[in-house]
């Protein structure tokens, strides 16, 4: 599996969500661990480095799991007492369920057609899906330079996504899901939109 440099390493990766997000980094974390109660299960769908467990769940004693395509960040996660499992969410393959299916600023990596991967964290869950979507991207910038930058270096090993949310484009994607939308924010500063649903 080919990716970009950032996820080949975790340092790496964690030191440019932490520039990209200044102070309001761990916001973003909290803003879903907030939601996730003590002893609940919980599975993270494209997990990354799993920050979430490792920072903000592991103290509430979650049955967690990770899946994510990257090995590395799979092998980190179970090294740290997480359970961990290399997952492609592209194949059909039904996800592990849990009371609680989470994705944070993954989803774009599934357009033009992420309905499909909603439907399916629904169809995992018990209780509630929880996503976190950016909404305010460099690879949408009006700088082609920084864009181009942006896209590039974003390729988690399933091929560069040109594509990203804007609040409007994420809100006509959840309007389908308005019977089960139990909350909506915009979180960390206004970079990312929080939506739970309910199972």
């Amino acid at each position: 599996m080919r990716t970009s440099l950032i996820y080949r390493n975790r340092t790496t990766y964690e030191a440019l969500m932490r520039g990209l997000y200044g102070r309001h980094y761990a916001a973003r974390f909290r803003a879903i661990a907030e939601l996730v109660p003590d002893g609940a299960a919980v599975v993270d769908v494209c997990c990354g480095p799993a920050t979430l467990y490792t920072h903000y769940l592991r103290a509430k004693s979650v049955d967690y799991t990770g899946l994510d395509l990257n090995e590395g960040f799979v092998e980190r996660l179970i090294a740290a007492g997480g359970h961990g499992r290399v997952w492609n969410l592209h194949s059909d393959t039904p996800l592990p369920t849990a009371e609680y299916v989470i994705m944070q600023a993954s989803l774009y990596h599934f357009l033009p057609e992420p309905a499909h991967v909603l439907d399916r964290m629904l169809a995992a869950a018990g209780k509630q899906v929880i996503i976190s979507e950016p909404i305010r991207n460099l690879a949408t910038s009006n700088s082609r330079v920084l864009a181009a930058i942006a896209r590039r270096f974003t390729d988690a090993g399933d091929g560069a996504q040109r594509h990203r949310f804007t609040e409007a484009t994420l809100d006509d994607l959840f309007r389908d899901y308005d019977a089960r939308v139990a909350q909506r924010a915009v979180i960390a500063g206004g970079r990312e939109k929080l939506y739970v649903l309910t199972a």
